[in-house]
């Protein structure tokens, strides 16, 4: 049986229990298509003849791994194998997963998944996907998806944190479409209040608006015959949603104080950080825009939940900086990178390996780069307190750790907006402002 399109699909949409038909299915590897019935009794698999699943891979143990359905639910423990069980990238002892979940054993990725799937895709065999590079399974049937929707003209639903690569998976799509060879549009839709969102994206005549002294013509009309990217849709007011749900229906765009439509030919990508679905559940999102805008929809998975990219992307992320030859992305500075959390996903991950190249500048590859993290443990607390100092000052000085890398990450999301920053911190636009001059992140002037 081939891989589900995406783990992020509606195939997986709803909670799975024993009452649903479950099987752990070999997605990829020798076996690739084996299968076999989960239940309340665990399920032995590995290279044993008497396991339940029996696997041909040698990087397999004997009896590698059990499952067990517990509920909704999947018991998940390693058997003491040679090689582990990995699952998002760490190697996992006794866990309880859900339906979806995906581990890898040895050469083998195997997946908890109901059936019947309703999309049925292999993983893409490349491991490319225009500026985005991946090794890991997850990514991969990301890829699969994009790569048949940018064959098409339908519109697209990017889903995922911010900084995971959205606006590099829209340009992508485009370049790989018949629209390639006209413009590629991107507005980033959270980043403006309304009056200047509904002008950026429909134009405006002269005299629309105090100000207004010329007309402009707006993201639609620009990209006529390309692609517009609609970042942070799950910003836009709904004013504005009805006003592109009858750009989409219609394909007209009127300007804002114009009385005339004008026909407009493009296609449309769009990106929330949100799951749409439930603000159209809590009525802050239009439905019928959602499923207008939603005809092929993927999730694109946190860089935690796929540590096994780091290696692929670090390397890439050189080659753009001039490092013709990375050298191998090893050693103690892999070791960094893969015990980082990663709250800024790939755009963190770029911006510490920019930091790196520029404060080591006689560094020939990536184990000559001066790598530097603040480094969390798994209960959330920052490594390094200073038990030589008095309580205060100690005290004082996590905290000063801990706002700093807070607000630069929150800084680094946010591409440096101190608006959007101020509202994802949830704090006065001044007082931020105040804060990230303090710590040295932004000028006094």
């Amino acid at each position: 049986m081939p891989a589900t399109a995406t783990v992020h699909t509606e195939a997986l949409g709803g909670p799975v229990g024993i009452g649903v038909a479950c099987q752990l299915v070999v997605v990829e590897g020798p076996d690739v298509g084996r299968a076999v019935d989960l239940g309340e009794a665990e399920v032995i698999v590995g290279t044993d003849p008497g396991c339940a699943l029996v696997l041909t891979d040698e990087a397999v143990s004997r009896r590698h791994l059990g499952v067990r359905a517990d509920g909704a639910r999947f018991v998940v423990r390693d058997l003491d194998s040679l090689n582990h069980t990995l699952y998002q990238g760490s190697h996992l002892g006794e866990a309880t997963l859900p339906a979806g979940a995906t581990l890898k054993l040895g050469r083998s990725f195997v997946r908890l998944q109901p059936r019947p799937q309703l999309v049925a895709l292999p993983p893409s065999q490349s491991r490319r996907f225009g500026e985005l590079v991946a090794e890991s399974l997850a990514m991969r049937e990301v890829f699969a998806v994009l790569e048949l929707a940018a064959e098409s003209d339908v519109s697209v639903l990017l889903e995922g944190e911010t900084g995971v690569g959205k606006e590099l998976a829209a340009r992508a799509i485009h370049d790989r479409s018949a629209r390639r060879g006209r413009r590629f549009v991107a507005i980033d839709c959270g980043a403006l209040p309304e009056g200047l969102l509904e002008s950026e994206l429909f134009g405006h005549v002269r005299g629309a608006f105090t100000g207004a002294s010329a007309p402009r013509a707006g993201a639609f009309a620009r990209a006529d015959g390309g692609t517009v990217f609609l970042d942070e849709l799950d910003s836009v007011p709904p004013a504005v949603q009805a006003r592109l749900l009858r750009v989409l229906e219609q394909r007209q765009v009127r300007a804002v104080g114009s009385d005339e439509a004008s026909p407009v030919d493009l296609r449309v990508v769009a990106a929330s950080r949100r799951d749409l679905r439930e603000l159209v559940a809590e009525g802050g999102f239009r439905p019928d825009l959602y499923y207008r805008l939603s005809v092929v929809r993927a999730t694109l998975p946190p860089l935690r939940e796929r540590r096994e990219d780091l290696l692929p992307i670090v390397a890439e992320l050189l080659r753009h900086r001039g490092m013709a030859d990375p050298g191998a992305i090893e050693g103690p500075n892999l070791d960094r990178l893969v015990v980082h959390d990663w709250p800024g996903n790939v755009r963190e991950l770029r911006n510490a390996i920019d930091r790196a190249v520029a404060l080591s500048p006689g560094a020939r590859d990536f184990a000559g780069l001066r790598l530097g993290l603040d480094v969390v443990t798994a209960h959330g607390e920052l490594a390094g307190v200073r038990t030589d100092l008095p309580f205060a000052d100690a005290k004082q000085a996590v905290v000063d750790a801990f706002e700093r890398r807070y607000l630069r990450d929150v800084f680094d999301r946010c591409d440096g907006n101190i608006s959007a920053a101020a509202r994802e911190a949830d704090l006065d636009r001044k007082h931020l402002r105040a804060l990230l001059v303090r710590h040295g992140i932004l000028p006094e002037s």
